[in-house]
């Protein structure tokens, strides 16, 4: 029989997903893929019920129901200030790894280079290579996860075609800062490089930091390809209802390939979706509040078990050091923990480039009695 093609043999199934299954096998509380235990908000909830009677129940417009485009132009208008037209600057994809997808596929040729900041969300690297690009890895180094301005110019002068930023990031929740934003934005402009953020936790950052879009730097919008989703600002991971905003010209080339690649997001899920986009300022910011009493409680119950962490600026996990448990399988660590403390977390291993095995990764967008759930659990650690 012939061989399967090579790119598929360069990089693993999600290590994220993987823990999930070990959880659910264990029993052990699912600290690892960023899930909520908890329900959407009401009215979404009310919404999708009567779209299940009243429909529609048929594909949508490809690139995004009408109504749903113009409620996501009109609610990251009022948040960005930027004039976004639902017809011109939007598509709606299956989720934002399908939006993370398309933009690769759109603005990246085979043997193109691209920069990825150090540690990483797993789809970035597989993005890449299914893309047939070359990631060039810049590291951010902990506890503040800082770049070193010199060693991203040496990225630059590599001559990548793309650079990709998560802000606020997953898995180090940190929040890039306006100056830092604007280092990267000048070099993008003299380098001539696309910049393709994941920006899925736009509203999810603590004080005092604050969450800057990046294609509102000025000279931005035209090279920014800006890839979110709905799943974690309304609780619906599981709607898989993501979006890219991006100018017409790069707008264009994304609805071919997110045509030939999901034909449409689901057209009952998007009428629905449309109470959450019109949701007041108030609902934002009491997630963001939400989110901060989530974070203190299980900060609360790692200071508690005698854990040391890199302290989450915004999205909602935190990188834990476990060196004092384990040396060198952090995967194996991983397994253990779910299964012997029943806690379950990601390996660090899956989000760097370099070789680090000390850290691990929870999320914390749980209900406050299952954190609180998990620390009980985690007490077991300071006797091991």
């Amino acid at each position: 029989m012939p061989h399967t093609s090579h790119r598929v043999s360069q990089f693993t199934e999600s290590v994220i997903r993987r823990m999930t299954r070990v959880a659910n096998e264990c029993g052990a509380i699912n600290l690892s893929q960023g899930f909520p235990d908890f329900d959407p908000p009401p009215a979404l909830q009310e919404a999708l019920a009567h779209i299940g009677r009243a429909g529609p129940h048929q594909y949508a417009v490809t690139w995004g129901a009408p109504r749903f485009r113009a409620a996501l132009a009109r609610k990251q208008t009022h948040f960005t200030g930027l004039p976004l037209d639902p017809d011109r600057h939007i598509v709606v994809t299956c989720g934002s790894t399908e939006a993370m997808m398309a933009a690769m596929l759109t603005v990246c040729d085979p043997g193109d280079r691209v920069i990825v900041f150090s540690p990483f969300y797993e789809n970035y690297g597989a993005d890449a290579i299914l893309s047939g690009a070359e990631p060039i890895y810049v590291p951010l180094r902990p506890p503040d996860f800082a770049f070193d301005p010199a060693e991203l110019r040496r990225a630059f002068e590599l001559r990548p075609k793309a650079l990709i930023l998560c802000n606020p990031a997953n898995p180090s929740g940190k929040v890039f800062t306006r100056a830092e934003l604007l280092q990267i934005a000048a070099l993008a402009e003299e380098f001539d490089v696309f910049v393709i953020t994941d920006e899925v936790y736009e509203h999810i950052v603590y004080a005092p930091h604050q969450h800057t879009y990046f294609a509102t730097l000025p000279g931005m919008f035209e090279r920014t390809v800006t890839c979110s989703s709905l799943s974690k600002t309304y609780s619906i991971t599981g709607w898989r209802l993501g979006y890219v905003i991006a100018p017409e010209r790069l707008i264009e080339g994304v609805r071919k390939v997110h045509d030939f690649l999901t034909v449409g997001a689901a057209a009952p899920l998007q009428e629905a979706a449309i109470v959450g986009l019109e949701m007041p300022d108030s609902y934002y910011h009491e997630l963001q509040a939400a989110y901060t009493r989530k974070r203190a409680v299980f900060l609360g119950a790692l200071d508690a078990a005698g854990l040391t962490y890199s302290n989450p600026q915004g999205a909602y996990y935190v990188m834990v050091d476990v060196s004092a448990f384990h040396q060198g399988d952090d995967l194996a660590f991983c397994a253990w923990l779910a299964r012997e403390i029943g806690v379950a977390a990601v390996p660090g291993s899956s989000f760097f480039r370099e070789p680090v095995r000390h850290l691990i990764r929870f999320h914390f967008a749980k209900r406050e009695e299952t954190l609180r759930a998990a620390g009980v659990r985690l007490l077991r650690l300071r006797s091991v």
